[in-house]
């Protein structure tokens, strides 16, 4: 009865069973079954938060492949939150669904890893491993409290201002031969089924589009793709000079440390010496890509052949060490836990410390629709609304006071999930982009651009101010800023195909897990 709740709360149950909305209880038909709605009062009153499970308990979850028949696995993937409990949004990064409503709670906190955590940040004590994780869980009145907890620390560091940078996405070719299992944009010989043609953009029409961005008020442009097999080292200068030779006020935010490695190897060069080269070529500033996971447990399932988290760490460190600045990321929402978020949010804390070059922190939740990890039932669809803002908010809070920005990515979140990230501890919406096709290619449904008039007006529909900013977060010159509004349509891009090229694949490929090469 209602009356026993509290008496087996206190007894310490930690699960009620199953519940029917649809039949009766066949084993005891005299007693109706609970009424949810009362249960989740009883469950709030004693403290504790009511959350809808699966069939399978979480620690199974967890320990699929060991527990769960490989027909079922996905299945229950498919409807697991990344604590291993059920779903309760339809929500799905860059699918276009509406943002949920997420309740209050009882607006109590008591649970007594995330009153800690929250006790260490106001008392301004760094936050460990088990802080974050607890954190990262928080539902309920804990949730609110960790987001008001983020925003409160943001609106103190930063203040109600929300930055945006004028910027061109140049996807330079959707050929890789590196096998991460949640990318969809790639096109290696086992992936000719998913979005898109195999294709390279000439030097020539990369130098075109800087020029065009250049002329629509950007002072950003963001270079990145796939690894095809005949680039070096060398492929990364040549378009670094290229783009500065023709427009040399244009900074250059460029290549994910996977190409850092991967260029360094080729050439048989230090990473600090390959670095040097690029800087002169003209290279500006690094993109947090490749990141994905800092956690190498999680990187032995979703990109094994990728650099490891020390390497991307130390390519990220050399970078630094040369006075180029970089920016940090993390892809969650697939096959990690909690814990494993708060591991990668302490690595780029111990390296921000070490290093100081890092810009900003940039959650990007898994877009699934089209990865080949999700298809292959090896993944959860993204994370849920709750577990994304969630990780916005404990960046802010575990990487402060080293990393100042956090940004939200309207194109994984859509409008209405940055405009709530924003009262979630983000002070950045990131770039324009003018372009955009990783997401794109995985089945993300927000547009290629947010031009400056629509950026301004979702900054200021979250009642904060806008402004313009250059990569490293500095005030655009006025000029800049002017030819930024009212810019003209962009002329289709050319993508021409792989086979246009005419490269060359070299007869052996070099990768971090086999290769000697890029020592730091």
């Amino acid at each position: 009865s209602y009356e026993d709740f509290p008496c087996l709360l206190e007894a310490g149950i930690d699960d009620w069973g199953g519940i029917s909305p649809v039949t009766i209880d066949h084993v005891n038909p005299e007693a109706p079954w609970p009424d949810v709605a009362r249960l989740e009062r009883a469950t709030r009153a004693a403290g504790l938060e009511l959350a809808p499970r699966l069939a399978v308990y979480p620690r199974y979850v967890a320990e699929r492949d060991r527990w769960l028949d490989p027909a079922v696995a996905p299945a229950v993937l498919r409807r697991a939150d990344a604590d291993g409990l059920a779903r309760t949004e339809r929500w799905a990064a860059g699918a276009g669904t509406p943002v949920p409503h997420l309740r209050n709670g009882n607006g109590r906190v008591r649970d007594t890893g995330v009153l800690a955590a929250l006790a260490k940040v106001r008392e301004e004590v760094e936050l460990d491993e088990d802080d974050a994780t607890a954190l990262l869980g928080a539902r309920g009145g804990a949730f609110r409290a960790v987001l008001r907890a983020a925003d409160d620390l943001r609106r103190e560091v930063c203040g109600d201002t929300v930055t945006y940078v004028v910027t061109r996405n140049v996807n330079y070719t959707n050929v890789c031969y590196f096998r991460c299992a949640f990318c969809a944009f790639s096109k290696g010989r086992l992936a000719a089924n998913l979005r898109g043609a195999p294709y390279l953009v000439p030097l020539d029409e990369i130098v075109r589009r800087a020029q065009e961005a250049w002329e629509r008020g950007a002072v950003e442009i963001c270079l990145q793709g796939g690894i095809h097999p005949a680039f070096t080292g060398q492929t990364y200068l040549d378009v670094c000079a290229a783009i500065k030779d023709a427009v040399p006020d244009l900074h250059v935010h460029a290549f994910s440390a996977l190409e850092v490695w991967q260029g360094a190897a080729t050439l048989g060069l230090r990473l600090d010496d390959y670095l040097a080269r690029l800087r002169g070529a003209g290279l500006a500033s690094l993109p947090g890509t490749a990141a994905e996971i800092l956690d190498d447990e999680v990187r032995r399932v979703i990109c094994p052949d990728k650099v490891t988290t020390a390497q991307w760490l130390r390519v990220h460190g050399a970078a630094h060490g040369l006075g180029l600045r970089s920016t940090a990321t993390i892809m969650f929402g697939h096959v990690e836990a909690p814990r494993s978020w708060a591991r990668h949010l302490l690595a780029v804390r111990d390296q921000q410390r070490r290093t100081g070059g890092f810009t900003e922190f940039v959650p990007l939740p898994f877009v699934h629709m089209e990865a080949p990890i999700y298809l292959r039932g090896r993944a959860r669809p993204g994370p849920t609304f709750r577990e994304a803002l969630l990780v916005h908010a404990v960046a802010r809070l575990a990487l402060h006071p080293w990393i100042t920005n956090i940004q939200a990515s309207w194109v994984k979140l859509g409008p209405d999930g940055a405009r709530a990230a924003l009262v979630a501890g983000c002070n950045d919406l990131g770039g324009t982009l003018m372009n955009e096709s990783i997401s794109r290619a995985a089945g993300a449904s927000h547009g290629q651009e947010l031009p400056p008039e629509a950026m301004e007006e979702l900054i200021r529909s979250a009642g904060r101010t806008p402004r313009q900013r250059t990569t490293l977060y500095g005030v655009p010159p006025a000029e800049r800023t002017r030819a930024s509004f009212g810019a003209p349509p962009l002329a289709e891009p050319v993508n021409p195909s792989v086979n246009d090229a005419g490269l060359t694949r070299p007869l052996r490929l070099l990768r971090p897990v086999n290769a000697a090469g890029a020592r730091a």
